[in-house]
């Protein structure tokens, strides 16, 4: 399967909802008055895209159309398609900071069941198909299967974890798995971190020490600390993205799930407000459905 299907099958559903919420509008009214731009906004919101970026599109089909630029909901889509991929590319990069000078260390960081321990999953399945030495870190102490579903990973992705019983120090799990991926000289150290909410200061502050004691471990590390967000939340998943930023050093976004939901827009929502790359998207269940994340492909397949 190409990377362009994977992308297509996984967005279906918000390509679903956003044709049939503007097919049709134009159709149905001689000419277009303030009920029908409603319609065309509410449309698009309806996938998540947020507000201002809906506001955007309308106000662009308005000029359009009174200019007799559109005649068909093909110029309508056409006009949403050109805004998002423009706020897509803008300053887009999937590159990431690379230590070149041993191991580089990716902390996964988000609320409870966004996805983390099966991101890091298939981020190793990933990086091992381009022949990359991996060592995952089990830092989710805290749930009583934490540990043991990234063992299971492990053994199935033949990757070494590092991990400790429940209720261990995941600052120091962070620690071994990082000296482990030191002596093993390890092109990647990916770390995953236990779901706290960021309204929880204390929680907070015990992931700020898992920072920290990277650091000690490697000065440097974590190179990225990449937050995981459940798309199929739709406009709770901007949420999520906005307040973890306040509180902890975010460089990048895994976006997973989108193959269950319409609400794929929320991707654009996120790009446009806070501007944090999406390193990754999650487009199904198998090992090889996170995906780089490509502006254009992600738009095509949208459309």
């Amino acid at each position: 399967m190409s990377i362009l299907s994977i992308f297509q099958r996984g967005l279906q559903k918000t390509k679903t909802a956003l044709l049939r919420g503007v097919q049709g509008i134009f159709s149905e009214v001689e000419r277009w008055d303030e009920d029908s731009y409603a319609r065309l906004e509410a449309a698009l919101i309806s996938t998540d895209l947020g507000p201002s970026i809906s506001r955007r599109i309308v106000a662009d089909v308005r000029d359009k159309y009174e200019r007799g630029l559109i005649k068909t909901d093909a110029d309508i889509l056409e006009c949403a398609r050109s805004l998002i991929l423009d706020i897509l590319s803008q300053e887009h990069t999937a590159s990431i900071k690379l230590n070149e000078q041993g191991p580089t260390v990716i902390l996964l960081v988000g609320v409870n069941g966004s996805g983390k321990t099966t991101s890091a999953a298939k981020l190793t399945y990933y990086y091992r198909k381009l022949n990359k030495k991996i060592i995952l870190g089990a830092g989710d102490t805290f749930r009583a299967a934490g540990v043991t579903q990234l063992q299971l990973w492990g053994e199935r992705l033949d990757c070494p974890v590092v991990g400790a019983p429940q209720g261990s120090d995941s600052a120091a799990v962070a620690f071994d798995a990082i000296k482990s991926g030191v002596q093993k000289k390890a092109d990647f150290v990916i770390i995953d971190t236990a779901g706290r909410q960021h309204t929880r200061s204390d929680l907070m502050a015990e992931l700020l020490k898992v920072k920290r004691i990277c650091d000690k471990a490697l000065p440097g590390a974590p190179h990225e600390v990449w937050l995981t967000v459940d798309a199929s939340t739709g406009s709770n998943a901007l949420v999520q993205a906005r307040e973890f930023g306040k509180v902890f050093p975010i460089t990048g976004l895994i976006l997973t799930k989108l193959d269950g939901t319409g609400k794929g827009g929320v991707v654009v929502a996120i790009k446009e407000e806070l501007g944090y790359p999406v390193q990754f998207i999650g487009l199904g269940e198998q090992m090889g459905d996170l995906q780089v994340f490509d502006p254009h492909m992600f738009v095509n397949a949208m459309f």
